[in-house]
C-alpha cells in the first residue's frame, strides 16, 4: 500500500519532470526590420511556446521591459566595446545602476555576459581585459544589491585549437593558461556557467550530414576514450569538456549559448534546407529533453540556446545567415519541432515531402568538392574590417610574408587582395570549418580557386 505521502512526492516528481521535459531556451536576435515589437515576442513565447529561456545580444532596454514578470529567464550581453570600460569599478557601478538595476528583478535576469566571442574576433588587448572587466562587472552588480546574477561571456569554438577526437581536445596556447584557466576560476567561484556556441553546421560535410543532423548513422569511435559518438553536438561539447579537464576546471557548468541550423541559402549552400534545420533542431530538442547528457556527461542536462527565434532579414552575409529562425516576422513557424505548446493551433510544419529514391535534393545544385574550400571575403566588407583582419591573422602564427613586399602575393597592393590570401591562410590553418571562415561576418566560405599567376592559394 503506498503511503499518502509517497504519492504526494510521486506526484510533483512527474510534475516536475512534466515541466522540465517541455522547455528550450532561445537566441532572439533584432536585426530585421519587419520584426514585431518586443512587448508582442515576449507575449508570444510566455503564452503559445515552450521556451523558458531567452538569450540577446545587448542590453536593449524595450526587451528588458517586454520580458517583465513573464517568468522568463533572459541572458543579456554587454557590448564588446564596453569591456576597456569595466575595468573601472566606478563606471561599472554607473553601467549596472543605469542599465541592469531598473528592470531586476522584474525582469528575470540569470547571467549577464561580458561580449560575446571576443577570443575570437577582438584584439589582444580587448581579450587579455576580458576576465579583469568580468570581475569588476561581477563586484559592481554585488556593490548594487544585484547578488543573484551571474556574470560569463560567450565563446566561439574556435577557441580549440583541436576538437577530433574530443578526448584529445585542448585549448589553443595562450588561451588557455593566460584567459581561459583565470575566466574559469572565476566561474568556479561564482557558481557561473561556461558558455559556449556549438555549431556542428560549421563543420559541414556531405558524407557526415546524418550525423550532424541528428538522424540514424553509424557512429564515429573515439579510440582513446573508447566512447561512441551518434552526433556531432555531443562531440563538440565533450571536447569542450576535455579542454576544461586538461585546465582541472571541469566542474564549471557548460552551457551551450548558440547552436541551429538555417532553413534556406546560397546556392552554394545546398545544405540550408527546411528539412535539414527541422531535423537539426527537433533532434537538438529531443535530446536536451532527454536529459541524457553527452558520452563523456552522462545524465548531465546542459542548458541549450537555439539560434534563433526570427529569421532576421538585415543581418549581413549570406542568405543562410538570414534564415536560422525557428519563426517568421509573423509569428508562424518556418517548421515545427516541438517549441509551440501542444494545446495551440498553429500552421501545418512547413516542412518538404520527404526525398525518395537515391537523386539527393532535386533541383539543388550539387555540392562541390569537399577538398577545394576557400575564405574569401564578403563583397560588402570595409577595408577597415579587412585590414583588422589582416592584422589579427598575422598576429596568429599564420605565416603572412606572400602578402608583403616582394612576396608572391603582394600585387596586386590592395587591402582586399591582401585579407583574401591572409583570411584563406588562417582558414586552412585552422582547421576549415566555417566558424574559421567567419571574420565578424565579413568572410564566406567559397569553391572557385582564387589563385593567380604565382600567388597560389591553399586549399
Amino acid at each position: 500500500m503506498i503511503s499518502k505521502t509517497s504519492f504526494v512526492l510521486f506526484l510533483i516528481a512527474i510534475a516536475l519532470f512534466l515541466h522540465d521535459v517541455t522547455s528550450i531556451g532561445v537566441n532572439y536576435g533584432t536585426l530585421g526590420n519587419n520584426l514585431p515589437p518586443p512587448a508582442q515576442v515576449a507575449q508570444f513565447i510566455k503564452d503559445k511556446t515552450v521556451i523558458d529561456r531567452v538569450k540577446i545580444f545587448d542590453i536593449n532596454p524595450d526587451i528588458l521591459r517586454a520580458f517583465a514578470n513573464t517568468g522568463i529567464s533572459l541572458t543579456v550581453t554587454v557590448p564588446n566595446g564596453e569591456i576597456p570600460n569595466l575595468l573601472d569599478l566606478a563606471y561599472a557601478r554607473r553601467y549596472v545602476e543605469q542599465n541592469i538595476k531598473p528592470h531586476y528583478p522584474q525582469t528575470k535576469m540569470d547571467v549577464i555576459l561580458v561580449g560575446n566571442e571576443v577570443l575570437h574576433w577582438d584584439t589582444p588587448e580587448v581579450q587579455n581585459k576580458l576576465v579583469p572587466a568580468m570581475k569588476v562587472f561581477y563586484q559592481a552588480l554585488g556593490l548594487s544589491g544585484l547578488k543573484g546574477i551571474k556574470v560569463s561571456s560567450a565563446h566561439s569554438l574556435g577557441i580549440l585549437l583541436r576538437s577530433n577526437p574530443p578526448s584529445a581536445a585542448r585549448f589553443r596556447p595562450g588561451w588557455d593558461v593566460g584567459i581561459l584557466a583565470p575566466m574559469l576560476q572565476f566561474l568556479r567561484e561564482t557558481k557561473g556557467p561556461f558558455m559556449v556556441n556549438p555549431y556542428p553546421y560549421f563543420g559541414y560535410n556531405k558524407k557526415q550530414e546524418d550525423f550532424l543532423l541528428f538522424r540514424k548513422n553509424k557512429g564515429v569511435y573515439d579510440r582513446f576514450s573508447k566512447k561512441w559518438y551518434t552526433n556531432s553536438f555531443d562531440m563538440l561539447l565533450d571536447a569542450v569538456y576535455m579542454s576544461m579537464v586538461r585546465l582541472k576546471h571541469s566542474d564549471v557548468e557548460i552551457v551551450a549559448a548558440e547552436t541551429g541550423w538555417p532553413s534556406q541559402g546560397e546556392a552554394y549552400e545546398p545544405q540550408c534546407t527546411v528539412e535539414n534545420a527541422a531535423s537539426y533542431n527537433g533532434g537538438l530538442m529531443k535530446k536536451y529533453n532527454s536529459g541524457i547528457g553527452t558520452p563523456l556527461m552522462p545524465h548531465r542536462k546542459i542548458e541549450t540556446y537555439i539560434f534563433s527565434l526570427f529569421n532576421e532579414n538585415t543581418k549581413p552575409g549570406s542568405i543562410a545567415e538570414r534564415n536560422f529562425g525557428l519563426f517568421r516576422p509573423d509569428f508562424t513557424p518556418v517548421y515545427d519541432v516541438g517549441v509551440l505548446k501542444s494545446n495551440q493551433a498553429h500552421p501545418t510544419p512547413s516542412l518538404p515531402p520527404p526525398k525518395t529514391g537515391g537523386g539527393g535534393n532535386k533541383g539543388q545544385p550539387k555540392t562541390p568538392a569537399e577538398n577545394k574550400k576557400f575564405c574569401m571575403p564578403k563583397v560588402e566588407a570595409t577595408d577597415a574590417q579587412l585590414q583588422s583582419n589582416i592584422n589579427y591573422v598575422c598576429s596568429q602564427g599564420v605565416d603572412c610574408t606572400p602578402i608583403q613586399v616582394g612576396g608572391s602575393c603582394f600585387k596586386p597592393n590592395t587591402i582586399r587582395s591582401h585579407a583574401a590570401f591572409a583570411m584563406n591562410s588562417y582558414y586552412q590553418k585552422e582547421g576549415r570549418n566555417n566558424f574559421n571562415c567567419d571574420f565578424a561576418g565579413t568572410g564566406v566560405v567559397a569553391f572557385s580557386d582564387p589563385s593567380y599567376g604565382t600567388c597560389k592559394f591553399e586549399s
